[in-house]
């Protein structure tokens, strides 16, 4: 097992993760117990929900991990110069098989405070995975948030196809942007890479390049088509006979080649780029003369696709077309789809919903890719426990929950999720059917009792020191399992605009416990 990306190895690190392991080895404390939780304080995007991704790179990179010579000779050299040679024979042995991490499964929808990964094991170790898993889950998270939120925007009976890879931050941006998307609720992307690794469908058309390459009939090598049933027919012709009978004269020439020439190589996959001359009083036309041509040789063609002006307005104006061409002709042409492009964000979607509009699919690339409206997720890895002995970080605003933690998911007798409850490892859990009692973590009054009418268990044991404790999922799976949640949570903390939040509680075990060590820790002022 081992990551996608080569990069993704021991020293894919801050150098701050090594100098503290060196200090943890001259103190003697390299191999005692910690725990570790990642976790983030805030949803990205404005939102109230997000979700989590990337375990399955964290469990290839942690089963691989290791120094080889090429690193511990350039550490000697670089960073670490005249760092004690023994240090370096540790680390050269260094792995991960007395670690043991605990995660939400890939794809979970995921709330504020609730621990997506624990990692225990000895210190320095442990210590020396921060940076790396951090990476790990940080981008894969936030580009699969952005995805369930464009998923819900557009609707589940709308098609998503990502296409951002010209525009991603290098190579592993592109591929990790198509995976996590697909996991996230789109339907295909059209980076060829990822569908080769991942097994994501693989989608897409022409450029207008294609078109522009064309300046008219002469451009085309053959005017035949095979039709199904074997039959070498001419096609041009039919096509130009179905442009009379329409009346679509005036269209460009050179872009009705293209059409034609396209439609002779994928005649199955037929679907056309229309707005490289006129949209409405060429591309469309043209297209239709093609597709119904298609249509005749027993052939099924997919769409159009539209990459610029009033998506929202023009796609209503193209479904009029195509619906008027399908009387004239008394054919059948409602399979026919309508594809959007063109710098397509939140907002442009929410738009062309007021708006009204007649689109099949959304094909959306840089702000999916780059997630426009925040750059980065804010998950953070914090030391919540060491030799049996809690901690806690009290700093304004940044109170960790100390202690090895487990959380659960409370649901409720309409089948919707109530909250997450977080409890110390081996506390009493909740049980259906059973009053719980769950606080805020922080804020004394806010307390409730629940009754749930289901009890699902959060965090699964993924790594167990010799190997994967849990085994691979699907990305298929993953991401119908994104979409099932998607469905049954409550709207109202799903909406892209002033969502509710959703609650994440503590046991009254675990509430006495934090603010018990807090007491502990705080230093008292003296005033004078």
């Amino acid at each position: 097992m081992h990551p996608t990306n080569p990069l993704v190895n021991s020293t894919l690190t801050d150098l701050y993760q090594l100098t503290m392991a060196y200090s943890y080895w001259k103190a003697g404390k390299m191999d005692e117990e910690a725990v570790f939780d990642l976790f983030f304080r805030k949803n990205p995007f404005g939102g109230e929900f997000t979700v989590f991704a990337g375990i399955d790179e964290v469990i290839n990179f942690v089963s691989s991990f290791e120094f080889n010579d090429d690193q511990i000779d350039y550490l000697k050299k670089g960073p670490l110069k005249g760092c004690d040679q023994k240090f370096f024979e540790w680390l050269r042995a260094l792995d991960c098989s007395k670690l043991k991490i605990y995660s939400l499964v890939e794809g979970t929808l995921a709330f504020p405070a609730v621990p997506l990964i624990r990692v225990e094991g000895p210190l320095a170790t442990a210590q020396l995975l921060e940076t790396t898993i951090l990476n790990l889950i940080n981008y894969p998270s936030l580009e699969a948030t952005q995805a369930a939120r464009f998923r819900l925007l557009a609707g589940f009976d709308k098609k998503l196809i990502e296409f951002g890879l010209r525009r991603a931050q290098g190579p592993d941006g592109g591929v990790s942007a198509s995976r996590y998307s697909y996991i996230g609720g789109f339907d295909g992307t059209s980076n060829v890479k990822a569908g080769e690794l991942f097994g994501i469908p693989v989608m897409g058309t022409h450029a207008h390049s294609f078109v522009q390459a064309f300046q008219g009939l002469d451009d085309l090598d053959s005017k035949t088509l095979v039709d199904t049933e074997g039959q070498e027919r001419d096609f041009v012709d039919r096509v130009l006979h179905i442009r009379n009978t329409l009346g679509f004269t005036n269209t460009n020439e050179g872009e009705l080649a293209a059409f034609i020439s396209y439609a002779q190589s994928f005649p199955n996959r037929f679907l056309a780029l229309v707005d490289t001359y006129d949209t409405r009083r060429s591309g469309v036309p043209n297209f239709i003369c093609v597709a119904t041509a298609l249509k005749h040789f027993g052939y099924e063609p997919i769409g159009i696709r539209i990459d610029s002006e009033d998506l929202a307005y023009v796609s209503k104006q193209t479904k009029k077309m195509i619906q008027h061409a399908a009387k004239i002709q008394n054919m059948d042409l409602s399979g026919l789809t309508i594809t959007a492009s063109n710098e397509i964000n939140e907002t442009a979607i929410i738009e062309m919903q007021r708006q009204g509009h007649e689109i099949d699919t959304f094909g959306i690339g840089t702000n999916q890719v780059t997630c426009e409206a925040q750059p980065a997720l804010g998950c953070v890895y914090k030391l919540v426990m060491i030799k049996d002995n809690p901690r806690i970080k009290i700093s304004k605003g940044k109170i960790t929950i100390p202690g090895k933690k487990e959380g659960y998911r409370l649901i409720g007798s309409d089948n919707t999720p109530l909250l997450d409850v977080i409890i110390k490892v081996g506390g009493e859990a909740p049980t259906p059917g059973k009053k719980f009692f769950c606080r805020h973590p922080f804020e004394e009054s806010k307390r409730a009792y629940v009754v749930p009418t289901e009890v699902r268990p959060l965090h699964r044991l993924y790594w167990d020191g010799q190997g994967t404790a849990q085994q691979p999922v699907n990305i298929h799976d993953t991401r119908n399992y994104v979409l099932q949640q998607l469905r049954e949570f409550r709207p109202d903390h799903l909406r892209p605009v002033n969502p509710t939040p959703f609650k994440v509680s503590v046991s009254d075990e675990l509430y006495s416990f934090i603010h018990g060590l807090w007491m502990q820790e705080a230093p008292i002022a003296t005033l004078s």
